[in-house]
């Protein structure tokens, strides 16, 4: 009963390959093939090229319903370098129901340049409705209970603006493209990274035409945004506004001895790296930052029981960056940057952006359990279940003094919504997930995760791929 239970579930996430398959009577003895595999049992080697095409349809709290497609690409040579690839692709685009779009381009690769790993990505993201919570976490206000009312309350009408969900909102664009070189300096596990970076950003306040298109009087949006407040409170600096460009080389250091690249088992990787934006390689607000991350996996049984964490951080250097590239996270390798504290990508169950601050810090501590893993169509595949706690907290503040002009209205606004002397803490949310794996590298994700305070948020559902970390 359990195997044919197994069986429907894999028939149904696979519906696209199935009807891919022509030939009737060559799917039913694929299927008959079907086997479970103890943990001693080896894998398919897997040889050539491996297709994973995938339409996309995903749920992500801040940005909503995603639709899209997605196709990644494998190369495993001759398997000798089995489970990692030789060289891989990726390309991704999607369209959010909020408003939002992104397109990616990913491809990196071990052999293009002897002794010298190559990785390449450019991402170009729109998003009419992007999060802004302000700086320094629990600084800034967020009125859960007030967006909680609107939320519930069918007629709108006489619910102060801030209540609706619009007023923690903005309107950005950014294109990012990156380029980073790594080689081994000594033995396996020890690396020297090199890389250049550009992006362009630009931020505005949201659109009221767009946004309030199609919706009811009660629920039109014609107020300040928060972040627009943050402009007339002088909080943002009034040349940085608009965004601007980034060109930034980065120089760092990298140690790994993972045993699989994308679902380790075991082994460390940790890795340091200086980001320098400078005025004369084209940054029009010039800053210089560092990055630190520490993942650890250590496995309790074998392959099938993995406790892993990670402990990241983010500094700059000297009391200056601007506003706009306080929300990156910088990345090495084959992956984009990362925008935004919060979401799936940095610290699950956090609204997006609800911490920055000149410094940041955060941690992901995770349960992996591989249930089962079984061998369908020449392909390797393992049903993965995941618990876990995320956490993130802003280190050392931006100035959030106020630098507005004298308005008793503007001013009464900024004392509600700005608390200097409120004790910045820990921000904490749990929860759990469910992995399918297709030969130790293509991975489709759900997790679901709630936040320990009001004041972050409330519960959040994401369908993804990949493991967090």
């Amino acid at each position: 009963m359990k195997k044919r239970t197994i069986f429907f579930f894999v028939f149904i996430v696979l519906m696209p390959r199935l009807l891919a398959q022509t030939d009737t009577q060559q799917v039913l003895q694929e299927a008959k093939k079907f086997r479970f595999l103890s943990p001693q049992q080896q894998d398919i080697v897997k040889e050539g090229l491996f297709f994973a095409p995938w339409p996309i349809l995903s749920y992500d709290q801040d940005k909503g319903w995603q639709i899209g497609a997605m196709l990644y690409v494998y190369d495993f040579g001759n398997g000798n370098s089995y489970p990692s690839p030789r060289q891989q692709w990726a390309i991704e685009a999607s369209y959010y129901h909020k408003g939002s779009q992104q397109y990616t381009l990913k491809y990196d690769t071990k052999h293009l340049i002897p002794k010298v790993r190559l990785s390449v990505a450019a991402t170009l993201n729109y998003d009419q409705a992007a999060n802004f919570y302000g700086f320094n976490g629990y600084m800034t206000k967020y009125d859960y209970a007030g967006i909680k009312l609107w939320t519930k309350q069918k007629d709108k009408t006489g619910l102060p603006m801030e209540y609706n969900p619009i007023f923690y909102r903005v309107e950005k664009m950014n294109f990012a493209l990156k380029v980073d070189f790594s080689g081994n300096i000594i033995g396996k596990h020890f690396f020297w990274q090199a890389g250049y970076c550009l992006g362009w950003y630009k931020w505005s306040s949201v659109d009221r035409k767009k946004i309030n298109k199609g919706k009811s009087a009660d629920r039109v949006f014609d107020g300040n945004t928060l972040y627009d407040y943050f402009n007339l409170w002088g909080i943002i600096p009034s040349e940085e506004q608009k965004g601007g460009f980034s060109s930034a080389i980065r120089l760092g250091l990298m140690y790994d001895s993972r045993d699989v690249e994308m679902a380790p088992n075991k082994g460390l990787w940790a890795e340091g790296h200086l980001r320098l934006a400078p005025h004369f390689l084209g940054t029009t607000h010039s800053y210089y930052a560092y990055f630190l991350s520490v993942r650890h996996y250590i496995a309790i049984v074998n392959d099938v029981l993995t406790f892993a964490y990670r402990l990241n951080y983010k500094g700059t250097i000297g009391k200056y960056i601007p506003y706009y590239m306080m929300s990156i996270w910088s990345v090495f390798g084959q992956e984009t940057d990362k925008e935004g504290l919060g979401g799936y990508r940095t610290v699950r169950g956090l609204l997006r952006n609800r911490v920055q601050g000149l410094d940041v810090a955060f941690f992901n501590a995770e349960l992996r359990w591989k249930m089962f893993k079984f061998q369908l169509w020449k392909q390797n595949w393992c049903v993965a279940i995941n618990a876990f706690c995320d956490g993130g907290l802003v280190t050392r503040k931006y100035n959030i003094s106020y630098k507005g002009t004298i308005n008793s209205t503007i001013i009464e606004k900024y004392n509600e919504y700005v608390n200097q002397t409120q004790k910045e803490s820990l921000h904490l949310a749990a929860g759990g997930g469910a992995k399918l794996i297709i030969n130790q590298n293509f991975i489709l994700a759900i997790d679901y995760a709630q936040p320990f305070k009001k004041q972050d948020g409330g519960a959040c559902f994401y369908l993804n791929t990949g493991f967090l970390f």
